[in-house]
């Protein structure tokens, strides 16, 4: 069934604003660990660097999950799909928010990985099935606003209700949210037939394209970079900055509204240059942690410098999805199940390293690896533009046009 035959020159906005609404409670569910790692920690008896671990392991998963929905999407209708995640989604947070111990809450922690995997992987190619070819850049876009919203409210409201009711009930507040968006998209979503897909040797075919390869790569280790130092966030403000408790929330709100900022703003500079773009967000970040290192102890510093952060973090994943739809034109499925797999795999090796470094030599090591790391991105970023620039693939020139 074509795109347009989906559609009929249709735009289901009802299904785009439902799933705008499950990227928000699916982002904030991905991330909450982040804001209540202590108390988190504390309860569960293990230490930062493990509690740290449950952003790994839903990174882990979500990689599995997101290599092989492209099969799974070829045979069941989409939207039972979709639905089907988003009450996995709601059970992943019940599971957490009971977990009698540390085991349990990982195993709560896989499942909404699966989501994360299943959900990004189908996000692009379904847009596609909601809204004519000429509005799925808004509708993306909208999704997107999803992600910068959770962005903004997730860290510094379970900050604040792990404070008032508990880091469990902070979890729980989540079903409520999953349960809405549910319901948003049963009435929203038309029925979306399974689409067989043919492409030759799996997602991992993709990779034979130099371009592919080069931007996965340095994709992967911006990711990688930028989780090695955001998991372990509160932990810092804590033990180096010293910021009162009240304090910590304030530090991640101003994060999070940075971040809805640079997903408004990425737009324009992404018009300028996309790979231009590319390089610089992660540069300026390993200047920022560097920085930080240094003036890690003064609260005011501190404080400006993470804002920055969250500014560039948050915008970022728009140059990368950009880049997908300019190069991936005619597979966005497939393209979209190996950046996600790329993405969620160097999230997981990002909060991993991180926390051993963490856990083993201190916050300089941690941050000092995430600058390296971001720094490895922006050259790869750098031979990945001029690659593309130094071929005439005829995938990429109709990428500029838009599919």
């Amino acid at each position: 069934m074509s795109h347009a035959d989906t559609t009929a020159g249709r735009a289901y906005w009802g299904g785009v604003f439902a799933m705008t609404l499950c990227v928000f409670a699916l982002i904030a569910s991905e991330f909450m660990p982040v804001s209540l790692l202590t108390p988190l920690a504390a309860e569960l008896g293990v230490s930062e660097g493990l509690a740290g671990y449950g952003i790994a392991i839903s990174g882990a998963f979500a990689v599995l999950t997101s290599l092989s929905i492209s099969r799974l999407a070829g045979t069941i209708n989409r939207r039972t799909l979709l639905l089907f995640l988003t009450a996995l989604m709601a059970v992943s947070g019940v599971v957490v928010a009971l977990a009698p111990n540390y085991p349990v809450y990982m195993t709560g922690r896989a499942l909404i990985g699966v989501v994360i995997g299943g959900f990004w992987s189908l996000s692009a190619a379904t847009a596609m099935r909601l809204v004519p070819a000429a509005k799925v850049p808004r509708a993306l876009a909208i999704f997107n606003s999803g992600n910068a919203l959770a962005t903004v409210v997730a860290a510094p409201l379970g900050s604040y209700l792990g404070g008032v009711i508990g880091w469990r009930g902070a979890f729980l507040c989540l079903v409520p949210v999953a349960a809405v968006a549910f319901a948003w998209q049963w009435a929203g979503l038309p029925s979306m037939a399974a689409e067989r897909q043919h492409a030759q040797g799996g997602v991992f075919a993709l990779l034979r394209r130099r371009v592919v390869a080069l931007g996965m790569i340095a994709c992967g280790a911006f990711f990688m970079g930028q989780f090695a130092l955001f998991t372990y966030v509160r932990p810092f403000l804590e033990r180096v900055t010293h910021a009162a408790d009240s304090a910590v929330p304030l530090v991640l709100l101003a994060i999070g509204a940075s971040g809805l900022l640079g997903t408004f703003a990425i737009g324009a500079f992404l018009k300028r240059g996309l790979y231009r773009t590319l390089v610089s967000i992660p540069a300026v970040m390993a200047l920022i942690a560097l920085a930080l290192v240094v003036l890690g102890p003064r609260l005011w510093p501190t404080a400006a410098l993470l804002s920055a952060w969250g500014l560039l973090a948050t915008a970022a994943p728009v140059g990368w999805w950009s880049w997908l739809a300019r190069t991936f034109t005619d597979n966005a499925e497939a393209g979209g199940g190996l950046m996600v797999a790329v993405v969620q795999c160097s999230i997981a090796l990002g909060a991993t390293v991180g926390g051993l470094l963490f856990d083993g030599f201190g916050f300089a090591s941690t941050f000092l690896a995430s600058a390296g790391l971001l720094l490895f991105a922006a050259l790869l970023a750098y031979v990945t533009a001029c690659d593309a620039a130094s071929t005439s693939r005829p995938a990429i020139a109709m990428g500029a046009q838009g599919s």
